[in-house]
């Protein structure tokens, strides 16, 4: 007899409630007999079915009930599909009817990636509260600001009360210190009632050191590949079918239960799956069903370091179908430039011809020798629109993974933190701040965790140590990960006390994201094929071609004034935007000069300016 799709179960694991009735489905496939136990010492008996699974549909367990599962009738576990973990991830789980929340966003259908300003977030530190609702108070200070998207680092649960995210051991439930499921659907609600989409960052690629109890279910992982963090979740060995639905399940109950717009999936690249249906272009083909059935926009982002289009190319041409993925390389040639850094991976960029190559094709490495990595790397973008890159001089990574969580507002001065600012937000992808990027935050972000386990804690304690060695003398010291005041001094600063420069600098921020949100020019859905990158000297142009006008965006990243004659046959230019004008702290107001000759450029040092030019056929220069 065959064997189909149409006889796997098709809902959500663990316990479950609809109407009042709970149901319960734990896959464990070696098992000789599963039951689950309350704390009262209530047991219910699961059935045995098909490919692994053990359920139950009316198991008269109630909301609120808390549980572990027997295997075998001896050790209990908590649940691995959890909704709720109220005493840590050592403890019970809690059944949860997260059906019984009250939305009122019914006139939100999504939003489109090309339009999006994405602010990402860690919701332990953005506010003074460090939780959901202290996010959701602040949600009136980005609407300000012109943000229409938040991206919030994982906040699968976690061990203890401190961790950037990442190392997440129940999927399902919500960290329980940020105020649980219900103060999660309140954040989405109250963001789509503002217009601000939601992306959450998951994890698919391993699971946390601590309170990982899925191994003692199933086949979840496999020997056959390396991660860096953890052991390869196991997508195409025996047993991974029930692992496919598990994630994919996953990935399901954020978007149709807690409204999530969109998933970043965290380094795709360590999904490891060489069976004839990747895991990832399963997982799109479920998030595109969802959407013909909820009417809705729901989205895939990956993080991929491989420069490979596979990942966002369409299934007919072999891809994985992700909606867009992140661009570190576009970050790399910005940050190398800007610090003048050439270590590690730095030295593979530096100059300005990484950046033009950058704004042009996304990736700097497209199939060209790679001398970090001592290899050819990468692949062409041809034919990929805009928006299917997103941007950043900033990110958690890029600061955290700092010995001392430097931010750039750390690193380089005003001027250059707002050429930064225009490089990224007026690029032809989709942009993305980093919290507090938005003011030159003086708060580092460091790494922190708050695990229980001592021998883990001294083991991550080395690990960073030995990671920075070389950068650690004299008064120069890592931080203690696991210590409270780690966590503390990566807290935002108080609005009350941000100063005159950083409070111009928000206004800036506010001004560019206006002007990129206002003016469809900007937008990265529209063909690259329309945009001119060139350079000249250390002045970076890039002009998005019109047919009745153009845009043209000068970039000066020398600290020396540039001059440049636009040309004696165009017919009208205009200054839409200037960073050296006193407006912004700078010192003219005019870098475009109307002369007897055509229009000049003079610009100072480490600024841009945004010019508007008619009549493009006679575009010159």
């Amino acid at each position: 007899m065959e064997i189909t799709k149409e006889s796997y179960p098709l809902a959500r694991p663990g316990v479950s409630i609809g109407n009042g009735i709970s149901s319960a489905l734990v896959w464990a496939p070696d098992a000789n007999s599963v039951e689950i136990v309350t704390d009262k010492n209530i047991v219910v008996s699961l059935e045995k079915g098909s490919f692994g699974y053990w359920g139950k549909e009316k198991s008269g367990l109630t909301d609120r009930d808390l549980y572990k599962i027997r295997i075998n009738g001896k050790e209990q576990f908590p649940d691995p599909a959890s909704l709720c973990q109220p005493e840590g991830v050592h403890g019970f789980s809690r059944i949860l009817d997260i059906s019984k929340f009250s939305w009122s966003d019914s006139s939100w259908k999504g939003a489109e990636l090309g339009d999006m300003i994405i602010y990402e977030l860690h919701v332990g530190t953005f506010s003074k509260t460090g939780d959901f609702i202290g996010v959701v108070e602040k949600l009136d200070y980005l609407v300000d600001l012109g943000v229409n998207a938040i991206e919030l680092m994982p906040v699968a649960q976690f061990p203890g009360e401190r961790n950037w995210g990442y190392d997440g051991v129940f999927p399902f439930a919500v960290q329980n210190s940020y105020g649980g499921a219900s103060e999660l659907q309140k954040l989405v609600n109250a963001c789509h009632n503002k217009g601000i989409a939601v992306i959450l960052d998951v994890v698919y690629n391993h699971m946390g050191p601590e309170g990982n109890y899925l191994g003692c279910f199933g086949p979840y992982f496999t020997q056959k590949y390396k991660t860096p963090w953890g052991d390869a979740i196991n997508f195409d060995d025996a047993g991974s079918h029930g692992v496919r639905h598990f994630f994919i399940q996953n990935a399901l109950m954020w978007m149709r239960d807690f409204h999530i717009d969109g998933l970043r999936l965290d380094a795709v690249h360590a999904i490891k799956d060489f069976g004839a249906l990747h895991f990832l272009q399963e997982l799109n083909s479920e998030v595109e069903n969802l959407n013909r059935k909820t009417g809705k926009n729901h989205f895939l982002i990956g993080e991929c370091d491989l420069n490979d289009v596979r990942y966002i190319n369409p299934v007919q041409s072999g891809g994985y179908a992700l909606n867009a993925q992140w661009s570190d390389e576009f970050h790399h040639a910005l940050h190398s430039m800007v610090t003048g850094e050439q270590n590690g991976y730095y030295s593979d960029f530096g100059g300005v011809e990484p950046l033009v190559k950058t704004l042009k094709n996304a990736y700097v490495y497209d199939g060209n020798y790679s001398r970090h990595r001592d290899k050819f790397f990468g692949s062409k973008t041809n034919g990929q629109c805009g928006s299917k890159f997103v941007v950043f001089s900033q990110n958690h990574d890029q600061i955290g993974n700092r010995m001392n969580g430097d931010r750039l507002s750390h690193l380089v001065g005003f001027e250059k933190l707002k050429l930064i600012a225009g490089f990224t937000i007026l690029s032809p992808y989709v942009p993305l701040i980093f919290m507090g990027e938005e003011y030159g935050e003086n708060a580092p972000f460091l790494y922190f965790t708050h695990h229980g386990d001592k021998e883990l804690i001294e083991t991550v304690r080395k690990g960073r140590a030995n990671e920075f060695k070389e950068f650690m003398s004299g008064d120069k010291k890592i931080s203690d990960t696991q210590a409270e005041d780690t966590f503390n001094r990566s807290k935002l600063t108080n609005w009350s006390q941000v100063n005159k420069k950083q409070r111009l600098l928000h206004r800036f921020y506010k001004a560019l994201i206006k002007l990129r949100r206002s003016d469809f020019d900007f937008s990265p859905r529209f063909s690259r094929e329309n945009i001119e990158v060139s350079s000249e000297g250390q002045l970076v142009i890039l002009k998005k071609n019109k047919t009745i006008s153009g845009l043209d965006i000068y970039y000066n990243f020398s600290k020396d004034r540039v001059k440049k004659v636009l040309g004696e046959k165009v017919n009208l230019q205009s200054m839409v935007f200037c960073s050296s004008s006193e407006q912004w702290g700078g010192s003219q107001n005019e870098a475009l000069i109307h002369t007897p000759k055509g229009y000049e450029l003079n610009l100072p040092g480490f600024s841009f300016c945004v010019i508007r030019e008619y009549n493009s056929k006679n575009r010159t220069g």
